[in-house]
């Protein structure tokens, strides 16, 4: 790898690593494409997972990505190439929880996304574990009363959903482009941002964009142990499922309550502002800064 993924530096999280804050004792659910289980720079974060999709004859414990979209995102949470010795996601000591319910021909049904949420948010690990984060890089522009009401009872567990808002921008962000679950207040809906603090230029506008983060040419792994880089809200959101991992650990060392209020307050606060409406850029991309532990 020539290069890493800028991102991490975008958003300071060396600010946090320092602190030894990365991810450990995290789980965030990816709920995606599935992953590339043997890929050196996620393997040993994987924590299990289940297929909720016909591939492979519908087999649960096969979630297999073959499109590369989950694998991806996997990497920008939590990728880290211990042979390498790389770090490529944001929380490298983070455990991921990887939920298929994209096939291999980048189809998803709002019924499999729920049964993946509501998978996540009764999964226990076998030391008891459970889910604080989900990632959601995937939408439907459809909303669905079943999605709504299980968002609703996720956020009322204090499960993190942090979600992307969508590739259908047109740069105008007096129009409103929606994407479901990133659409629902109880997500931290994500847009994405260029190395050079542009918006991305089909980055979704709306009355409930939260953050922007990364998401034009990220590098992170690929199927066939591979690494590339892709661009979309899909590669922003990951930013702040990994961003979640560290602000948990981060509020346990200071016995502060783990809570979406508390985390949003936290990433509000230090958000740098852009020069974009708040319907492109919500409060700003998200940064760690150098602050005293």
């Amino acid at each position: 790898m020539k290069d890493l993924n800028y991102g991490l530096e975008m958003i300071g999280v060396k600010n946090m690593w320092k602190h030894s804050f990365l991810g450990e004792g995290v789980v965030v659910a990816v709920i995606d494409s599935g992953a590339e289980k043997e890929h050196p720079a996620i393997h040993s974060n994987i924590i299990g997972g289940f297929n909720f999709t016909n591939d492979d004859g519908g087999e649960e414990n096969k979630y297999i990505d073959y499109i590369g979209h989950g694998t991806h995102v996997a990497g920008i949470i939590a990728g880290y190439d211990r042979d390498l010795k790389k770090i490529i996601g944001v929380a490298p000591l983070a455990k991921l929880l990887i939920l298929k319910i994209i096939d291999k021909d980048g189809q998803a049904t709002i019924d499999n996304a729920c049964k993946a949420i509501e998978y996540a948010l009764n999964w226990r690990g076998e030391n008891g574990e459970k889910v604080n984060v989900m990632n959601m890089s995937f939408g439907t522009n459809k909303d669905n009363e079943h999605l709504k009401s299980l968002i609703k009872e996720t956020y009322s567990e204090n499960v993190i959903m942090v979600a992307s808002s969508g590739n259908y921008g047109d740069g105008n962000a007096l129009t409103n482009e929606l994407l479901y679950p990133a659409y629902y207040k109880e997500v931290i809906e994500v847009g994405a941002v260029k190395q050079n603090f542009e918006i991305y230029d089909y980055s979704n506008s709306n009355d409930e964009i939260d953050f922007v983060a990364p998401g034009y040419k990220i590098l992170s792994s690929y199927l066939n142990e591979t690494y590339v880089k892709l661009s979309g809200t899909s590669m922003a959101a990951p930013h702040v499922s990994g961003a979640m991992a560290l602000l948990i650990n981060k509020f346990q060392k200071e016995d502060k309550e783990i809570n979406y209020k508390s985390f949003y307050s936290y990433l509000r606060k230090d958000a740098k502002k852009l020069n974009y409406p708040i319907t492109l850029q919500g409060h700003g991309l998200i940064q760690f800064k150098n602050s005293k532990i």
